[in-house]
């Protein structure tokens, strides 16, 4: 188990170092995993479903090799029933007074070294339990704390013309509330780091409109209109600051809101297309700008002149986010004037030339880092099916978790 341990702890270390270079893990090196249904509640199909989830979320640690065989047993059995599986996780789901409680155990050969119990109020809210659950198995083996496993995301979901909604969801969609529903709704975004109001733009009225919503209470506050085009693309991290993309005068620009004074300033003055804009830790503003005469990244510190061009490959560059000295872009990589380009999502680190490619088919889009930058979430439209696709950049390994039925536009996490 300690070399396991070294191994991760050498990836990690590697990442730290530069996540531009790719990291490629040897799965087999892994410790194997079973899991085991012992419910006395919610048995059959929602049992099964329940493994499916933690069975996956295990799946994305990628710190095991995960053993995908369904198996029933009592939750007090002494023996794990796959004694060649390294670790065997047992779990139980029952009812406590209406309450949705799952046990579990988690066993090294026939020892239990983990043990304990998860309680929400609401069933529908089963899947964040998987996630828990996943979390605290990360942290007994000493990994970084997944804080991203438990966040909620927020999506919206064209369901046709000038329709839309806004949804909260898990990062696996197993989990869906439909927040918002009727008119067109797009472009959410968390105002907060607790999740506990997010801002969308409405486009049912006269002008674009920036609209803020509680979470808890539904209350819903209109920020601001603006005639062409309002898009609320980044929140500062004390919650402050908006970054907003406006066209009053005809041509986008990007602009900071002051949600306390209420007041905006122009960030990009560009007779062309300025777009996108998103905070980065050492006060510029990364942006997406036609002035080279096709989409690319930039970036710039707010009442500053200088502009500064950040990506060097490529020639449609239309969609980026940042962490620290990482920037993670979209970029199209083909060139089919009769069908459906592949756009392929790219990262770069504003301390060396590398560029890694994290994607390699249909379109992927809109991508947004976790907020301690180990995965990158994003929008993967492929063969008519929307997907919201997870990377872990240490690992190297890609998720996709694909939505039953609309098409995503846009999301925050």
């Amino acid at each position: 188990m300690r070399f396991f341990i070294a191994l991760m702890m050498s990836v990690t270390l590697m990442f730290a170092a530069d996540a531009t270079i790719e990291v490629v893990k040897e799965a087999d090196s892994l410790p194997s995993i079973a899991v085991e249904d012992a419910s006395v509640d919610f048995t059959g199909t929602p049992a099964k479903r329940f493994y499916n989830l933690l069975s996956s979320d295990l799946n994305v640690l990628t710190l095991f090799n995960v053993d995908h065989h369904y198996a029933t047993t009592h939750f007090d059995n002494a023996s794990v029933l796959n004694r060649a599986m390294d670790y065997t996780l047992r779990f139980r789901l029952r009812d406590d007074d209406a309450a949705f409680v799952a046990d579990i155990r988690l066993f090294q050969e026939d020892k239990v070294v983990l043990q304990k119990s998860y309680r929400v109020a609401n069933t529908a809210m089963s899947p964040f339990v998987s996630h828990a659950i996943a979390y605290d198995i990360n942290e007994f083996f000493g990994q970084a704390p997944l804080d991203w496993l438990k966040r909620k995301i927020i999506f919206a979901r064209v369901k046709g013309r000038m329709e839309s909604e806004i949804v909260i969801a898990d990062y696996t969609l197993s989990y869906q509330h439909v927040m918002i529903k009727g008119g067109l709704n797009v472009f959410p975004k968390w105002a907060d780091e607790a999740h506990s109001a997010f801002y969308y733009t409405s486009l049912s009225g006269n002008k674009p409109t920036l609209f803020k919503i509680d979470v808890r209470t539904g209350a819903r506050t209109a920020m601001l209109s603006s005639d062409g085009m309002l898009v609320c693309s980044d929140v500062s991290r004390d919650g402050r600051d908006l970054l907003l993309t406006m066209a009053p005068q005809g041509q986008p620009d990007i602009y900071q809101y002051d949600t306390v004074t209420k007041t905006a300033k122009r960030v990009t003055t560009y007779g062309g297309i300025d777009v996108n804009g998103q905070f980065m830790n050492d006060g510029r503003v990364v942006f997406i700008s036609n002035r080279l005469g096709y989409p690319n990244v930039f970036a710039k510190r707010p009442g500053e002149a200088k502009i500064e061009q950040l990506v060097f490959y490529g020639k449609d560059n239309s969609a980026c986010s940042a962490h620290n000295e990482y920037v993670v872009y979209k970029a199209r990589e083909t060139s089919d004037a009769f069908g459906t380009n592949t756009f392929n999502l790219h990262l770069i680190s504003m301390k060396t030339d590398f560029i890694r490619r994290l994607t390699a088919t249909g379109v992927n889009e809109f991508p947004r880092f976790s907020n301690d930058g180990d995965a990158i979430i994003y929008i993967k439209n492929y063969k008519q099916q929307s997907a919201i696709g997870v990377i872990r950049l240490a690992q190297n390994k890609n998720f996709l978790f694909p939505l039953a039925s609309g098409k995503i536009q846009s999301l925050d996490w």
